[in-house]
């Protein structure tokens, strides 16, 4: 079925809508966030190109995509309010139009904006946030700092690291272990005071070491005081930062997650909640219109304030609900892809139960 004048009328309200409010929304979070940064601007003396090519071009995407289910869900409850409050829902109804077949253009502008965060989240944003990162590594943030001890990281499979502390500094890891194990038997350990880092050669050197190496009976032992080795490790793998994985495409992403399984990370639950919000986070674009478009339909004595008033009450809600889900995956036993997708779900039924309750 083609699409009619209404069908347009209703995507260009709707499409208006939310993009001047997200402007406005930028803008306001552009000015606060230059309020608070200006200082380390001028402190650390930020060229102006980069501040506002580098770091606010590549600051937009971001927010856009991260406010984008919640202000396509504030347009869709202001519009269709004015529409009710106007008679034009009653209008479009009394015309022999069904309320099904209202949601069509809805449904279209809110694909529309689903497939557009994807393509924000998974191809654009990511290219975007390395750039911004690198420019708030240099400009706004001071140097990472590793505190964590005792280290443990499978580096391949079936071979093993151990570390008492790393000092990221001079890149030094102390009372260093390396283990091979094969069927659960072990076939090599290497034991040293310390390991060095060198970044021109990619290696590390071991201080006062001390190996064995066992083919079933027979042990080869091997010490001294210096030892250049390679292995399949760097300072990097310690000093992971999850604020990172905003800057890894889906592929990158994966690979990562892959990666980090095999070290036994205990981070890898934020890598695979982000994974799943990627795909989750635009659906509930879907979800939200749905829900707005059923609540604010019908002509209400309080008008556009009550349903806006219901709205936002809504929206922060679903948000609450995404952290608090979210948590319980991160810190506790809850899978991460469960948590995600439980708000939407849950708003989804929601959102039927308004559907079947709204005007037709």
């Amino acid at each position: 079925m083609g699409l009619k004048k209404l069908d347009w009328y209703i995507i260009r309200k709707f499409l208006g809508t939310f993009f001047f409010a997200i402007a406005l929304i930028i803008l306001i979070v552009i000015i606060f966030d230059l309020s608070e940064r200006i200082d380390n601007f001028i402190e650390n003396k930020a060229p102006l190109n980069e501040i506002l090519f580098v770091y606010y071009l590549n600051f937009i995407p971001y927010f856009i995509n991260l406010f984008s289910p919640l202000f396509t869900f504030i347009a869709v409850i202001y519009f269709t309010s004015r529409m009710a409050f106007n008679t034009e829902i009653i209008a479009i109804l009394s015309s022999g139009i069904s309320f099904r077949r209202m949601l069509i253009p809805y449904f279209l502008a809110a694909t529309f904006l689903a497939i557009l965060s994807i393509y924000l989240s998974n191809v654009m944003i990511p290219d975007a946030n390395r750039k911004r990162l690198d420019f708030e590594e240099t400009y706004i943030r001071t140097q990472r700092q590793f505190r964590e001890r005792n280290i443990h990281l499978q580096i391949r499979p079936g071979e093993f690291v151990y570390l008492e502390s790393f000092n990221e500094r001079i890149n030094v890891g102390y009372k260093f272990t390396l283990e091979r194990i094969e069927d659960g038997k072990l076939l090599r350990k290497v034991s040293a005071d310390r390991a060095e880092w060198t970044d021109s050669t990619r290696t590390w050197t071991l201080r006062n070491y001390f190996s064995r190496d066992i083919d079933g009976e027979n042990e080869i032992l091997d010490f001294g005081q210096r030892k250049d080795t390679v292995i399949n490790l760097s300072p990097d793998d310690f000093m992971q930062n999850l604020r990172e994985m905003d800057a890894m495409n889906f592929r990158e992403l994966q690979a990562f997650i892959d990666n980090e399984r095999l070290k036994g990370s205990e981070n890898i639950k934020f890598y695979l909640v982000e994974k799943h919000r990627r795909v989750a986070f635009p659906f509930a674009t879907l979800v939200l219109t749905l829900i707005g478009v059923s609540l604010s339909s019908r002509k209400v004595r309080g008008g556009l304030g009550l349903h806006l008033g219901i709205g936002l009450t809504l929206s922060f809600a679903f948000i609450l609900f995404m952290q608090i889900s979210t948590t319980f995956a991160t810190n506790g036993n809850l899978p991460p892809l469960l948590a995600v997708w439980i708000p939407n779900m849950v708003f989804a039924a929601l959102g039927f139960y308004l559907l079947k309750t709204s005007p037709k």
